[in-house]
């Protein structure tokens, strides 16, 4: 069987990163899976192609960006939050495209992919498959609508479209655009965590649609009990205090929630627990005093760019925490769990995917930094059962195990 894979980028970005591993996952099942993307980043493979020359795909790139900068009033704010998707490469011509057996298309915007190219990929009379890694396919343009539920009808009016509100507006054009694209292609959506699917199913464009549901692949295999690297090795403290681990690529992005995890650590210090924990970050920082209001030391390691000592890291913890206000699948929580780490959480988002409270974590009510704090709390009072809490990421997130759900969906839809 072959597999395209079809993704903005073959390394930067999360969408990438998983795509990626779900391809050589496909692999060692036998299956010739190969990855088409926009510019190719990793190490030069004959399983990874770029998708037009850098020129055309600049050129694509722009005249996307273009189009929405002046129908958002040549507004810049917001303007990668949203995309139409009217501009893109004729993916349908390339060799790759035409051999597959089935296409599947992953994180396809900022020029790589229009609706109109979409149509053209399906006229082809192959399955098109498409993994959602975030809320874009059941919206009209953006790609998390937040608390709003205008994509429950038909958009309009939409919040992040500077020009004066109306119903009429771009988001409301686009998405009956994809409805158009959605009835004349026959495609089959995937959610990677069961939160994504039921916000899609809401929607009107996917009301009806066919949506599975498979997890990203994660190598968790890669992640072990037992540290390679010591404390000080990694920079940490060398004593007895628990460590609460908390990471993103931008830990200060607002969606991260990083004030409420402050909140919350100090709940837990002024709860009488000061002396016998150390919350321990890691990510970049736009705001140099995001974390100056805790009242417990704590340690900053910035990006940490090595996995063997991310690894070592969650080996080490006794918490992984995250308290995003929303999370399609934190990765954090699936590596950190691997390693023995007892997540704590909200459940707003593909957490309720990985943690099976009370066995395997706490999830916390939402925004409540009290309940994050008393779910730290029951950490450190009671040791988690670590080999449990990897066993349960193991079974449903290893990278052969979502490779064999994915062969199980392709082979459906050719009939097999």
């Amino acid at each position: 069987m072959k597999i395209v894979l079809v993704n903005h980028s073959d390394t930067r970005g999360g969408a990438s990163v998983v795509t990626a591993r779900l391809a050589d996952a496909l692999r060692r099942e036998g299956v010739d899976a190969r990855m088409l993307v926009v510019r190719r980043e990793g190490p030069a493979s004959e399983f990874v192609a770029e998708a037009a020359p850098q020129l055309v795909a600049k050129a694509a790139f722009m005249a996307e960006e273009g189009m929405t900068w002046i129908d958002n009033g040549l507004h810049r704010r917001n303007l990668f939050k949203l995309d139409a998707a009217r501009a893109g490469l004729p993916l349908h011509r390339h060799p790759w495209v035409r051999e597959a057996d089935v296409v599947c298309l992953n994180w396809v915007n900022q020029g790589m992919l229009s609706l109109r190219g979409v149509e053209r990929i399906a006229a082809l009379g192959k399955p098109v498959v498409w993994t959602m890694h975030d809320m874009w396919c059941a919206t009209g343009l953006c790609h998390h609508a937040g608390d709003c539920t205008r994509f429950r009808e038909a958009c309009g009016r939409c919040p992040l479209v500077e020009r004066s509100p109306r119903s009429i507006d771009l988001s409301r054009r686009r998405f009956e655009r994809k409805a158009a694209c959605y009835a004349r292609s026959g495609i089959t959506f995937v959610a990677v965590s069961t939160w994504l699917a039921a916000r899609c199913r809401e929607s009107g464009l996917l009301r009806d649609a066919r949506v599975e549901v498979i997890p990203n692949a994660f190598p968790v295999d890669d992640f072990s009990l037992t540290p390679a690297l010591s404390r000080a090795e990694l920079g940490l403290p060398d004593d007895d205090r628990h460590i609460i681990v908390m990471g993103a690529a931008r830990l200060d992005d607002p969606v991260k929630g990083l004030p409420v995890a402050v909140d919350a650590l100090n709940r837990l210090a002024d709860a009488g627990y000061a002396g016998r924990f150390i919350p321990v970050f890691f990510g970049a920082l736009r705001d140099a005093t995001a974390l100056d209001g805790l009242v417990v030391p704590f340690v900053h390691l910035g990006t940490v760019a090595d996995p063997a000592r991310l690894r070592s890291l969650y080996a080490h913890a006794r918490v992984v925490l995250s308290t995003s206000l929303y999370e399609t699948l934190p990765g954090t929580l699936i590596e950190g769990q691997a390693a023995g780490a007892w997540p704590v959480s909200f459940g707003r988002g593909g957490q309720s995917d990985i943690i099976d409270p009370p066995r395997t974590g706490y999830i916390a009510r939402w925004l409540d930094a009290a309940d994050i704090a008393a779910g730290l709390a029951r950490s450190i009072d009671t040791a988690p059962d670590r080999d449990a809490l990897r066993r349960s990421v193991c079974e449903r997130f290893a990278a052969p195990a979502v490779a064999r759900r994915y062969l199980s969906l392709f082979r459906d839809l050719r009939g097999l």
